[in-house]
């Protein structure tokens, strides 16, 4: 088994590893090892390394389509530290797969919360080791670009996500997303039945005593921030107040509303994608599905994102790391393993979702606006929701 001089396996060989058990687990499936290649290849024709991790899908057999794969990248060499907002558990193994990749490349990973470590780069300054930020939500990233702490992005990273996805001026981008929708139980409502329009659910008396929520979590209140922002305190306030008028169920967080909704405690509810795709992962048969609003606060769409500091000093080295984030092999290991939506066009979500291009969310919206939480959180406690 090839080798590099730390133990660990070579570019060269996760390559050929990652397409012969592409190959093998394709064959046990369809029985083609005696027919044409079995696939590795992503849409542009390029040889894709293979799966990150187990390569399974709790929703059925994926293989890696669309998206440019990490052999069509340029090779990292050099040593980078990253912070990461994003959970070790969540993002340890991608960034361990990518660090295995290169002889040549070791990355140092500080991971902690989003907030707390912009406070430590902006602390740090200048003597800040942090090559990269890798974010939970946009809004960290919005601050450190409006302190100045960022170096834009070169094109060829920034183009590969769609503008709305990205910062403006190119000071960061998504790397992997999730979408509000419209979690509802499946033996009690039909598609047609459930409003496109989020601001007509306080009007909707089949839902008395129906409709579930979880206030306190920051996903709901980024939602309601990104009301604000489009329609105003004062309409945010009138759907809050409707809401509560329709008897709405408070949860403490969105996982437990979808739980309910696949339940029957209640029909229908507010909440990430994700979370429906946790209830199904574990229990396929559930009536639970996923409806959305259109182009309203109820279908905002926020990212998990990353951006190169001011302070590194290999700009190229921390945008290509960037870069390898938005690989077909890291977009398929974000659909898989953490149930997120892919940023790159053409790379499929798992289970029953619409593509990231099919999505209708708000235009407009600044994603770096939904961080201010403060005058959401004074608004829902003088609703009386908090």
């Amino acid at each position: 088994m090839e080798r590099n001089d730390f133990g660990r396996p070579t570019r060269r060989r996760l390559v050929a590893t990652g397409v012969t058990a592409g190959i093998a687990a394709l064959a046990g499936c369809n029985g083609l090892l005696d027919g044409e290649s079995s696939g590795g290849d992503s849409e542009n024709g390029s040889q894709a390394i293979g799966q990150i991790g187990s390569g399974r899908s709790p929703f059925g057999e994926r293989s890696i389509e669309g998206g440019t794969s990490m052999t069509e990248m340029p090779d990292l060499s050099g040593e980078l530290t990253v912070y990461s907002g994003r959970g070790e558990a969540l993002v340890g193994e991608l960034v361990q797969f990518i660090d295995d990749l290169y002889d040549d490349f070791s990355v140092q990973v500080r991971y902690a919360g989003s907030s707390d470590l912009v406070n430590q780069i902006l602390t740090e300054g200048d003597g800040s080791p942090a090559d990269v930020f890798y974010s939970v939500n946009a809004g960290s990233l919005g601050t450190l670009a409006e302190e100045g702490r960022t170096v834009a992005l070169p094109d060829e990273v920034l183009e590969l996500v769609r503008e709305e996805f990205r910062d403006p001026d190119g000071q960061w981008t998504g790397t992997s997303g999730r979408a509000r929708t419209v979690p509802y139980n499946t033996d009690q409502w039909s598609a047609s039945d459930i409003p496109g329009d989020i601001y007509a659910f306080p009007d909707a008396e089949r839902f008395a005593d129906q409709v579930g929520w979880a206030p306190t979590y920051g996903s709901f209140q980024a939602f309601v921030t990104a009301m604000r922002v489009l329609k105003g305190d004062q309409r945010t306030r009138e759907w809050l107040q409707g809401m509560l008028d329709l008897g709405v169920q408070e949860y403490t967080d969105e996982f437990l509303v979808c739980q309910a909704i696949a339940d029957g405690e209640i029909s229908v509810g507010f909440a990430n994608h994700y979370y429906i795709q946790r209830v199904l992962a574990g229990r396929g048969e559930a009536p639970l599905t996923t409806a959305f609003t259109n182009g309203d606060a109820g279908s905002i769409f926020n990212v998990a994102g990353a951006c190169t500091l001011d302070t590194t000093d290999n700009r190229e080295l921390a945008a290509n790391f960037v870069r390898h984030l938005l690989s077909a092999e890291a977009q398929d290991y974000f659909a898989r393993e953490t149930f997120e939506y892919p940023l790159v066009s053409g790379v499929d979500p798992v289970g029953d979702l619409p593509r990231i291009d099919e999505l209708n969310p708000p235009e407009g919206v600044d994603l770096t606006q939904l961080a201010d939480l403060e005058g959401t959180v004074d608004l829902m406690r003088d609703v009386g929701v908090l």
